[in-house]
């Protein structure tokens, strides 16, 4: 299905700013499309004068479809549909004409023109299915009032405001409450779930003939509340915006736009929604990554607890092979709390994994025979990994560089300079690493499979069983040196 911009660029003359203002009006079009009872779609001129292409398409939520299928993307010659024609060349409100039969339901069709900076620069059609229309109530009669407004209003060149959009991503919807104040910012009505919301804050009364602004801060401590400019502007209806409001146990969206169909303000339509039990979930979400972030606090010091204590215990050691197995598990025990350092402090269970593997190349050669005379260098970038697999990759990569740096170079050389580069890469949806050394190499008899140091063996029960990739081990770039090569998918 295409998008408005690729229907603009592929068959319209209209320019970047008249986009944006179609994106304003299509971000708020729902609110039109539950008032009307009726689908919205939005037509755009061809740019040979041809017809009209369908860029956009609304369907109510309060109310039958007129559309079954979706005509985006449909093109209508001029001659076709004569309302819409109408409406684009002569610039007004198109409701005249019989009802239109689709699949056996009579739809009644009304054109209204968008117009921006004085000029109609696109039409919307608004279909009303018949066959759901009744004898309407007084809910349904302030709805389709208000519709008939900010209809005007597009016409006009009045709607969207220009540069305004809500701030939130649970903006209030029409069948959330319904408000409708007059200029002065008094209720006009009020639907039933409006009232209910109001009734939550406290509210004893109905709240037809009272000062929206004036029983909010009757309602409202003020420090749940915006400051008293936007309290004015909002809830007095002068300001197209949202604010939160509340108390101890309710909290509320407020989301207002002004009504001004001729030009002059008339009122306003106040959109309100109980999003109580949102903050609450997003208080409770809030208590568990605090709590997360600390387990994750508390196992990296308990873990530098054990690395320490294991340290200490090779240092009593007389035996060679002893300690140096007590060395590699403090490494091992160490790249496992770096992993829980950074998670730490990380909002998400994804960790930048760059920040993982440099602190692990230093870790490794300060503590190795060779020290400071072999440096670790990363080359590209690991991005973000989730928290389990940057454990099991940290300690792959700790073990290839342990090994890289005890097998690949001499400690007794006194001329000895080396580089181990740690190179990543992201591609189509997997990662490829690889550790290169320009050491020894490796002996000319080795065999991966038939390896039993307990080293490698983590390495490849990591790779294959934790992180479902695969590992290579062989002669680095151009014969020197070695190089381990790992492919892991990153989904």
């Amino acid at each position: 299905m295409p998008s408005l911009s690729d229907l603009v660029r592929s068959h319209t003359d209209l320019d970047a700013d008249d986009v944006a203002w179609l994106q304003l009006l299509q971000a708020d079009w729902q609110i039109i499309a539950d008032l009307s009872f009726a689908d919205l779609v939005l037509w755009l001129p061809d740019r040979e004068g041809k017809g009209f292409w369908a860029a956009g398409q609304m369907r109510p939520t309060t109310g039958p479809t007129a559309y079954v299928d979706d005509v985006i993307g449909t093109f209508v010659p001029v001659g076709r549909r004569p309302l819409i024609d109408a409406a684009y060349t002569q610039g007004r409100l198109i409701r005249e004409g019989d009802p239109e039969w689709r699949d056996d339901v009579p739809v009644r069709i009304e054109s209204i023109p968008v117009r921006r900076a004085g000029r109609v620069i696109a039409v919307v059609a608004r279909n009303t299915n018949l066959l759901g229309v009744r004898t309407p109530s007084r809910l349904e009669l302030s709805y389709l009032q208000t519709a008939s407004d900010l209809t005007q209003m597009i016409a006009n060149g009045h709607f969207p405001a220009a540069g305004e959009r809500s701030d939130h991503a649970d903006t209030p919807r029409v069948g959330d409450g319904f408000l409708r104040i007059d200029a002065a910012g008094r209720v006009v009505y009020a639907s039933p779930n409006a009232q209910s919301v109001f009734r939550r804050l406290g509210l004893s009364g109905d709240l037809t003939g009272l000062s929206l602004a004036e029983t909010t801060r009757s309602l409202v401590p003020p420090r749940r509340r915006p400051d008293e400019e936007t309290l004015s502007a909002v809830l007095g209806g002068r300001a197209q915006r949202d604010t939160e409001i509340g108390t101890e146990g309710v909290a509320l969206i407020v989301r207002t736009i002004p009504l001004r169909p001729a030009g002059e303000h008339i009122g306003a339509v106040v959109l309100v929604r109980d999003v109580t039990d949102l903050r609450r979930r997003d208080r409770e979400l809030v208590t568990k990554d605090a709590t997360i972030r600390e387990i994750h606090h508390r196992v990296k010091n308990n873990l530098q607890t054990v690395a320490a204590l294991l340290r200490l215990q090779a240092r009593r050691i007389d035996n060679e092979s002893a300690r140096l197995a007590l060395e590699e598990a403090v490494r091992r025990v160490g790249s496992i709390a770096i992993v829980h350092e950074i998670l730490s402090q990380a909002v998400e269970e994804r960790v930048d994994f760059d920040e993982i593997v440099d602190p692990l190349g230093r870790m490794v050669t300060e503590v190795s025979a060779v020290g400071s005379r072999v440096r670790v260098r990363r080359s590209g970038s690991f991005g973000e990994l989730p928290s389990e697999a940057a454990t099991a990759l940290a300690m792959v990569i700790t073990e290839l560089l342990q090994n890289a740096v005890e097998h690949g170079y001499d400690p007794a050389d006194a001329d000895l300079t080396g580089e181990i580069v740690l190179s990543a890469q992201r591609l189509v949806g997997r990662l490829h690493v690889s550790v290169d050394d320009d050491g020894r190499g490796l002996p000319e008899d080795f065999d991966l499979e038939g390896q039993g140091s307990l080293g490698l063996s983590i390495v490849r029960t990591l790779v294959e069983s934790e992180l479902g990739g695969q590992l290579e081990l062989g002669p680095g770039p151009g014969g020197t040196g070695t190089r381990a090569a790992l492919d892991v998918p990153l989904d």
